[in-house]
Parts: structure tokens; sequence; C-alpha cells
């Protein structure tokens, strides 16, 4: 028997040292005195683990006292197995068919996996628990339900197919990350009639989230590759919920160069939400070995075939995703973030994750549109989990299908057919160069946002809605709380891209809790404070200009709907000190106006009645207050408005021709870029107007200016000495009508 001399130490005095050493050996060693020897065992199996005072030395000769006698401790060496895990003792060598499971730690369930009911699924749930009481209840009562189950049944299968073929971008993320969804392995096992795994990266550790190993279909073997997501909490801890490390990659890596080595064709399947970001991953080289997973899938001489069985997330995805052939299931989702993530980056909260997931068009059908998927894998109603069988069936399909293509191809033409899958997404045509200095907008996304254009076509509409009083109240009312509700949904993406969203809630709250209708003087300080920076951070230039457009609107909107409210007033003030007399004359005077557009004449008495009327509404308007500047005849709007506009239209070309021509006598284009670029980057105020009058100061310099000045002097007389008013005179617009 070997034995081991082990260093006793100085441990708590006690009764557990006491009973730790109370076995007495029958061996003894040494110069033959008396000794106590404790066999390792034993001391294992005593109350070492009680000790929590015992500090241990190194003991080559140490003494632990106990009657002042000297004490050995003897070990016994267990000898190993001649085959340790994976290998068995018992391996068939005329194994012909079937899996190795002693090479894989993936096992069938003990359990069966509870039943997951996602939140749009629940109408699908009633209706099943309905059929379940009915058959209860005949079971029970004997009584013949056949007719209402059968009722049941086809409503369901109704109510499925509608469901399933109607399913919006996140609920088909949902299906999915649906628990119960089968996993990679799942469909390994079911398709392939020999399965081996293996494992290592030989470089670190067998990462459990990337799985590898050699399968055939129909005798022919493929290398398979795929994310293995947990069928539990227990295993998707163990498989890190399927985001591989480094080691993961490395492992996959390994294994498509021993594929390319010996011929075999590649399969992969995506099913992760991305790979590993912690810490270790990143000092590990994260993304180095992504990298390189994607720079050497390129180089592979083999076919390759990628399915996206659930979710495939960034370049986690990509690193075993470079494919000639690429498939999703019906359900799948592929996106480079997850929507989620998208949507607390944009809309600064998760909740907007359905939005997102829409707009960034993670489906399988539009990525079948946007030919990145070569074809969609159906998948049963209710999802893969539903069947799983006749899923992997499925894929089994495709990918033979897809063999039967690649297969025909040589070496150069897979490497040529690749490259060129992924340039056509990039927008690469074979045969059309590409401009090497295509330049490219980097501007902020105007993406809903509201052209300069419509603001000024809505606020035409309104002026005329307010002044003209062609819309009633209620659509005035109606179009100035569309207007408040959307300046305050950008008022509030303001806040929040200002990072002052925190200090409004926190002023909302204090006022909330603020009995006293004033406003205390703390309180007042802190919302002059909070607006005087948002204006601020709102003036400067390129910034928020959907809000300042909008602000500017509803300034225009508010003065336009105050200027009406007093001209109502002071017409109904008017009306008020209007004789009936007067009113009469100017019926007759709205007659005889009539009759003269009409072109009749006049008789000399009725003209002078309407000069009466006009002095006695004059008086009237004076005794009002009211100052007479003039009196103006009633022209047709819409002509005048079409030859002003004509005006404008040519003077705005002249202009613009002749600065275009100043900019480039000046060169001038490379100055307008920096601004451009400087107003873009949020340059600081005092160089954004440096620059904006160093170019006007060229412009000016350069230009007509006094022909210019001219025409445009003449225009503005022109307008001021147009009857652009809509009535005629005072007399006109208050012609006696209440």
């Amino acid at each position: 028997m070997a034995t081991i001399s082990i260093a006793a130490g100085h441990c708590a005095r006690g009764r557990e040292v006491d009973e730790l050493f109370h076995t007495k050996s029958s061996s003894y060693f040494g110069d033959g005195n008396d000794k106590e020897v404790v066999l390792a065992s034993n001391f294992l199996k005593g109350k070492i683990m009680s000790l929590n005072m015992c500090v241990l030395r190194p003991l080559e000769r140490s003494m632990v006292r106990r009657n002042r006698k000297r004490m050995n401790i003897v070990a016994k060496v267990k000898k190993g197995k001649s085959h340790d895990y994976p290998w068995p003792d018992d391996i068939d060598p005329n194994l012909t068919s079937g899996h190795l499971k002693y090479l894989s730690h993936f096992k069938p369930l003990e359990d069966k996996p509870k039943p997951v009911t996602l939140a749009f699924e629940k109408p699908l749930v009633d209706l099943e628990l309905k059929i379940i009481e009915v058959r209860r209840m005949a079971d029970e009562t004997g009584l013949d339900f056949s007719g209402q189950i059968s009722a049941l049944e086809s409503k369901y299968q109704q109510a499925l197919k509608d469901l399933y073929t109607h399913l919006t971008p996140i609920q088909r993320l949902n299906i999915a990350r649906h628990p119960n969804r089968p996993t990679v392995l799942d469909h390994v096992l079911n398709i392939t009639e020999k399965w081996v795994e293996l494992h290592g990266d030989r470089a670190g550790y067998d990462d459990p989230a990337i799985v590898t190993g050699i399968g055939s279909i129909n005798g022919r073997s493929y290398l398979f590759i795929g994310h293995q997501k947990g069928r539990n909490t227990k295993e998707n801890i163990y498989r890190n919920f399927a985001m591989p490390t480094p080691h993961g990659y490395r492992k996959a890596l390994r294994m498509m160069k021993y594929a390319d080595h010996h011929g075999f064709p590649i399969i992969t399947l995506i099913d992760t939400p991305g790979a590993y970001a912690d810490l270790k991953s990143e000092e590990l080289g994260q993304g180095e070995a992504i990298a390189q997973n994607i720079r050497s899938m390129f180089g592979l001489r083999v076919p390759i075939i990628t399915i996206v069985t659930g979710e495939g997330g960034s370049g986690g995805a990509l690193a075993i995703g470079c494919c000639n052939k690429l498939f999703m299931l019906e359900n799948a989702a592929f996106y480079v973030a997850s929507p989620e993530a998208c949507a607390a980056i944009l809309w600064k909260s998760a909740q907007a994750a359905p939005k997102a997931a829409e707009k960034l068009r993670i489906t399988a059908k539009e990525h079948l549109r946007l030919k990145i998927a070569d074809a969609i894998i159906p998948e049963p109603l209710g999802g893969a989990h539903s069947d799983p069988i006749w899923t992997s069936q499925q894929i089994k399909t495709a990918i033979l299908q897809a063999m039967e293509e690649l297969g025909k191809m040589s070496t150069e033409e897979l490497l040529q057919h690749r490259m060129l899958k992924f340039r056509h997404i990039g927008g690469f045509q074979e045969g059309i160069p590409i401009d090497p200095k295509r330049k490219r907008k980097m501007k902020p996304s105007e993406v809903n946002v509201t052209t300069f254009s419509d603001i000024e076509t809505e606020l035409e509409n309104l002026k005329k809605m307010i002044l003209e009083t062609k819309g009633s109240d209620e659509q005035t009312a109606l179009t100035m709380e569309k207007l408040q509700a959307d300046v305050d949904k950008e008022m509030t993406k303001a806040f929040v891209s200002m990072g002052l969203q925190g200090e409004l809630e926190s002023l909302n709250l204090e006022l909330a809790k603020s009995s006293d209708p004033l406003l205390s003087l703390a309180l007042r300080e802190k919302a002059d404070r909070l607006m005087q920076e948002f204006k601020l951070k709102l003036s400067k230039p390129g910034e928020f200009m959907g809000l300042k457009e909008k602000l500017a609107k509803l300034e225009t909107v508010n003065r336009l709907l105050d200027f009406k409210v007093k001209g109502e007033k002071i017409k109904a003030d008017i009306n008020e000190k209007v004789p009936e007399t007067v009113k009469e004359k100017l019926l007759l005077l709205k007659t005889a106006q009539e009759k003269l557009l009409q072109g009749e004449e006049i008789d000399k008495e009725i003209i002078e009645e309407i000069e009466t009327a006009k002095k006695e509404l004059e008086e009237v308007l004076k005794s009002s207050n009211l100052e007479i500047v003039g009196t103006t005849k009633r022209v047709e709007r819409s002509s005048y408005d079409m030859n002003m506009n004509k005006n404008l239209s040519v003077l705005n070309g002249e202009i613009n021709a002749q600065i275009e021509r100043a900019i480039d006598e000046a060169g001038l284009r490379e100055k307008i870029e920096e601004l451009k670029t400087e107003i873009a980057e949020n340059s600081s105020l005092e160089k954004v107007e440096r620059l904006q009058d160093e170019i006007k100061e060229k412009i000016v310099a350069i230009m007509n200016v006094e022909s210019l000045k001219v025409k445009v002097d003449n225009l503005r007389n022109e307008l001021a000495s147009s009857p652009h008013e809509v009535f005629q005179g005072d007399i006109g617009a208050y012609n006696g009508r209440p």
C-alpha cells in the first residue's frame, strides 16, 4: 500500500479534534516507538469539516500532540479506470447505426416539458378548455355531444389557422423563443441515421453553447454545427442560453477546417440571441474569433448550408452563417439587434419592442423578399414545438434539395456562389463598376419628420379656416388639439434626448404634491432654470427641426385665433351701434354692387343714397373709436394670389440663379459642405455663425445686389398698394349682418 506523509496543522482544541484521531492502525512505521497512525480515509470521515479554525501548514515532520506521541497519516492512492467518461468499457466494434450517446451530454428529459401558452394564444386556450369540458360532460352523463365537439374542434382549427397565418413580427419572435421549441440537437437526432458529437477547441475548453459533430443522412456524412439552447432552466444555465464564448467559435472553426480537409458538407443551425458579451469573453477575443470565422468560411471548399431554426442574433449568428444557401423556419427571426435593445436605444423604452420588430424586418418572409434567405421551411400550425419530428423532416428535405444543386458545382463555383450571395445583399451587381468617390449624406434620418412644405400647407389651410370661417368651431378645435398633441409629443422626445426627462418628472411630482395654488419661489426658480436649459439646447442649429417648425406653427395659429376673437368682438360692437336705417341702406349698397358686377347701370339717386350710407357708417365707426383709413374695392382673391405667387416664383428663381453663380465663381462649395458638417456635428454656435457670415460676405460681393433690390422693392410696393383685403373697406366688412 502506498503511503503519503501528510502534515498536520494547529487546529482549534475541542472535542472534535479528539474524536477525529480516534483510529489506531495495526501497522507501524518508523523506529518502533509507540505511535498512532490515522488513515486518510478515516481523516476525511471525521469531523474536520466542523473545524472552522483549522490552519494548515506544510508538515514534513510536524507533530500533533496527543498524549505526547508522534502520529503519521497514511492515504490510499485510488487507481483510475482504464476508460473514463465519455468512453465506455464495452464499445461495440460492429456498430452500424444509431447515435454514440456516451459522447454527448444531451440526454432524454425525465419529465415532459410543461405546456407554455403565449399571450396571443389565450383565445385558443379558451376554446380548448371548452372542448375538454364538453368531453368531460359527455363521459360523465353518457349523452351524445359529438355534434358540439365537432363544431368546437372545427372552430378551434379555423381560429388556429387564422391566428398563425396573420402573425405580427413580435409574435413570430415569441414563437422562435418558445421554451418548448425543439433545439438544434433535437433536429440533428431526428434527421441523421448515425451521429457522433465532437468536443473541444484544442486551446481552451469545450463550450457547451455550440455543439459539433458528424452525422449521416441517406448514407452521406455531414458535419453539423449549431447553437444549443436548453430545454429547462438547468440546461439553459449549462448551455449559457446558447450564447457562445470565443472557445465555442474556435471549436466551430476547428470542425470547419476538419470538414474542409475530409470533404464533408457543412450544415450549420442557428438559434442564438447573440454572442456572450461578458468581460471575460471580450478579454479572450470574442470579436476576433467571430471575424476569423466569417473570413475563414468564405474560403472553405465544401458546400455550406445554414438553417435558422429559432432566432439569429447579430455577429453571434453570422459567425457560423456565411453559407451558400440560407434557409429559415417559418417563425424564425434574424436580426442585427434584438427588438428590445433597439427599442431601448431609439425610443428609450423596451415597451416599444413590437414597433422595433416591425421596423427591423426580422421575419423569414422579409428576409426572403430582401433575398437574404433563399427559402422558407414551413412549420406546423402552432409552431415547431407542436410537431418537432415533422419540422425536422422538412429541414431534412430542404438540405437534400440544396445539396442536389450545390453538389453539381465545382470548388471554384462554390466559392464564387458564396461570395456573390453576400455581395448581392450589399448592393453589388456583377459587371457594374463601383464609384470609389461616391458621396453619402451623413445627416439625421428624416423618417416621420414633417417637411417644411407640409407645414406651410397645413398652416395656410388653418388660416383660411380661422379667418374665412369656412370650418366650424368644432373643426378648428379638433385641428388645434391635434397640433397641440403633436407639439407635446415632440417636446417629450426633445426632453428625453436632452437628458432632462428626470428633472421634468421630478418637477411634475413636486407640483402635484404642492397644494398651494401660488408656486413657491423655489419651484418657480427650478421651473425657470429647466426652461432656460431646454431653450438653450433647442436653439442649437440643426437640432430638433421638427419641433421648432411645429412650435412656430402653433404660435402663428394662436395669434390668428386671438385676431379672430378680437375681430368678432369689434364686429358685434359695431352691429349694436349701427341703426336699422343704415343697415337698410347697406343692403341697398350690396344690391348695387351686384348690378355693377353684372354690367348694369345704376341710377344717380341710388349712387347718392350709397354715398349717404357710407358717410353714416363712417360716423358710426368713429363713434366706436375706430379710425377710417380708407376703402378698397372687392377683387377676386384667387386671381390676385395667382399673380402674386407667379411674381414671387420668378423673383425667387432669379435670386437662386444668381446665388448659385456666385457660389461657383467664389469656389464656396467646400465651405458650404464644411458648414453642413459643423451643423451635423453640433459644433459651437460661434463657429457656425462665423462660417455663415464668411459665406454670405463672399456671395454678396459677387452678386448684382442692386438690380435684385430694385425688383424686390417693386414687388413690395405692389403688394402694399394691392387690395389684399377680402372686403370693400370697412363698409363692406360690416354690412349690417348680425
